[in-house]
């Protein structure tokens, strides 16, 4: 989606996963799981998150088709909970509204970032074409239709986004469509070699959490988990870029 902060996102696009690549990586993460070859022993996959390098709303019917699949009971699916399942989207409206009518008890996360127009059209250019009262509405429309709860999420630039007047517009925006159908989860931005962009500091991203707690809104700050192998959220790319000149080309494979 292009999204300046977002390592990944500079990548562009080169096409779409098929459903059947997607299901492809829970069947061999689920194997992982069952042979012990995860940390933390023998298990199974028990929840999916759509989010990362590209928009699932973007590839609506290979997301679909995917999810059925996972939901579908053994054997001609994964026997999963449609409840442990996550969609994450930079807030396409539509793609929302249609999500909505599946009827699945999915979990919508809203990768939001900014809760001004002026900056958002900035970090998020689909802003221009979707502002962020549309989103917030379509959001609640999510959480109305479904009954789940939607996440909020919103990564934490320093002096970029992370002004406490900031979380009060935030507050203020969610607060105004009734209480308990959103949950806030704001991240520490991933750092990136090169990128003009960083962190917020831990005093003001307290600041921050504090400022939507007051106001009654639901907010955990979420876990960076990967950055030390560069495999955090908008660090792929970076990794990607760096070891490419180390795979072997397909002639050398065989």
């Amino acid at each position: 989606m292009g999204c300046p902060f977002c390592a990944t996102g500079q990548l562009g696009l080169t096409r779409n996963l098929s459903a059947a690549e997607i299901v492809e990586q829970v069947r061999v993460s689920n194997e992982y799981a069952r042979d012990g070859r995860l940390r933390g022993g023998e298990g199974r996959v028990s929840n999916v998150v759509f989010m990362g390098m590209g928009e699932p709303l973007a590839n609506y019917k290979a997301l679909m088709s995917a999810i059925h699949s996972l939901i579908s009971p053994q054997p001609q699916g994964f026997g999963m909970s449609a409840r442990g399942i996550v969609v994450s989207t930079v807030g396409l409206a539509p793609g929302i509204h249609k999500l909505a009518a599946e009827g699945l008890p999915l979990t919508l996360a809203l990768s939001l970032h900014a809760p001004d127009d002026e900056l958002r059209d900035e970090l998020i250019p689909m802003n221009s074409r979707f502002k962020v009262n549309e989103l917030l509405d379509a959001a609640r429309h999510y959480f109305e239709v479904t009954g789940r709860r939607v996440s909020i999420e919103y990564a934490l630039i320093k002096d970029m986004n992370d002004h406490q007047w900031r979380a009060q517009l935030l507050a203020d925006l969610i607060n105004a469509r009734g209480k308990g159908w959103a949950h806030v989860n704001p991240i520490p931005l991933n750092p990136t070699p090169d990128s003009i962009w960083t962190a917020s500091s831990p005093r003001v991203q307290q600041t921050f959490v504090d400022t939507l707690i007051d106001a009654s809104v639901p907010t955990t700050i979420r876990d960076t988990r990967g950055s030390d192998i560069d495999g955090a959220c908008g660090q792929l790319a970076a990794g990607m870029k760096k070891e490419a000149k180390h795979v072997p080309s397909r002639e050398a494979l065989g």
